[in-house]
């Protein structure tokens, strides 16, 4: 927010009321992002009002057009945005034994999909435009994304990470996605349970069931 300064020519303490900052094409996609992911995390997809969206915003309504399209497609970029990882640079392989680094990561993966909440859930268990082929496309690139991040983060990858043993971990997936919305939505669990049910099935994956599965060359 800027400060007003004194008018010219006025007399002195008179001030210019203080103007609003401009905010740059980035920042204001950004902004209309944020907006949309806390209304399709409030409501059915088909009850988010574009123009509601662009009032919270406060941004004109064809802003909203310009940056994201129509609707669904603005849409498609908040399923993008909930099912992003951090780089990985920016993620810390855990260190210690197997159950140390099995925990570190169930942890990494309850702060990812609790960051957003009710959204999240929405958006992985196709509460929002139903069966859209573009969304599984997106839904299926970001399971194989997170299957390969968890096994770097205990320890399995290159051969050791091969196809039969993404698919394991990306049906272990399906297991934290109906745990977030037991926890986030319906409130039957809480993370402390949820967290302890992910690491207990882990490890199971990890230690029995992960090396019955040959290694690809």
């Amino acid at each position: 927010m800027g400060s007003g300064t004194a008018a010219d020519g006025a007399g002195a303490g008179a001030a210019v009321p203080a103007r609003r900052r401009r905010l740059e094409p980035d920042e204001r996609r950004a902004q209309i992002l944020a907006k949309a992911i806390d209304m399709f995390g409030e409501r059915p997809y088909a009850a988010v009002s574009t123009a509601e969206l662009a009032q919270r915003a406060g941004v004109a309504r064809g802003l909203i057009n310009h940056y994201f399209g129509n609707k669904r497609d603005l849409y498609l970029a908040v399923v993008r945005r909930m099912v992003t990882l951090p780089r990985a640079g920016e993620l810390a392989v855990p260190a210690g034994s197997t159950r140390e680094r099995i925990d570190a990561s169930v942890r990494w993966l309850l702060d990812t999909i609790s960051e957003h909440g009710s959204t999240w859930v929405k958006v992985t268990s196709h509460e929002g435009v139903g069966d859209d082929p573009e969304v599984q496309q997106i839904l299926d690139a970001a399971d194989d994304a997170a299957a390969q991040r968890l096994l770097a983060m205990i320890g399995l990858s290159g051969a050791a990470a091969g196809e039969p043993r993404r698919a394991m971990v990306r049906a272990y997936g399906g297991m934290v996605k109906v745990a977030g919305r037991e926890w986030l939505t319906r409130g039957t669990m809480t993370r402390a349970q949820v967290h302890a049910l992910l690491v207990d099935v882990l490890t199971t994956l990890v230690t029995e069931s992960l090396p019955r599965v040959p290694e690809e060359n």
